[in-house]
């Protein structure tokens, strides 16, 4: 399930539409952008922003992410392969730590939460519940963890991955709790 373009066939023409497929889906957020901008001012925010995104984006490239869209103080990313998410969101913590240990008066804090299941594409734009339930990780998380669902800590069986059990989540918008798992990515 890769971008629109590199799956023609799955498109109905007449509303750029894709068909839906299994899909893991990623979202960051950075922690206290307000205050941030409040405290180092527009133009200095907006450049550690800047860096924010560039190390998201270094790592998805690297781990064959697809940026889904920008959120103004994160990335909503997907991906095809459930070990490729974790090693990617893996990667972008130990990228923002290895940033935090060289300018440590302006550090970084990054959540990330993630999910698998099979959004519905509109416009180049994901939606549905599997998105809505990423993003609902992604607030349960503390500043630079990593969450998922119980269904990538599933998939992931026999891939390496440290997995912590932090029980079940009430998740916003959602009726049952959420299992969830956060990775151990400090090791």
């Amino acid at each position: 399930m890769g971008s629109i373009a590199e799956t023609p066939a799955a498109i109905d023409p007449a509303t750029t539409e894709m068909q839906s497929g299994l899909r893991i889906i990623l979202f960051t957020d950075m922690d206290d952008s307000t205050s941030i901008t409040q405290r180092l001012g527009d133009a200095k925010a907006m450049e550690l922003l800047r860096t924010h995104n560039a190390l998201i984006r270094d790592a998805l490239n690297a781990h064959s992410g697809s940026e889904v869209k920008h959120t103004g103080d994160g990335i909503m990313a997907s991906f095809v392969s459930v070990s490729g998410a974790v090693e990617c969101a893996i990667a972008i913590q130990k990228a923002i730590a290895s940033y935090n240990d060289q300018d440590p008066d302006t550090p970084i804090r990054v959540r990330i939460g993630l999910t698998a299941g099979e959004p519905v594409m509109d416009h180049e734009d994901l939606f549905g519940a599997a998105v809505q339930l990423a993003r609902r990780i992604c607030d349960c998380a503390e500043p630079s963890e990593i969450l998922v669902a119980n269904v990538i800590q599933e998939l992931c069986i026999g891939k390496g991955f440290l997995f912590a059990d932090r029980g079940l989540a009430a998740l916003k918008g959602f009726e049952d709790p959420v299992q969830v798992h956060e990775v151990n990515w400090q090791r």
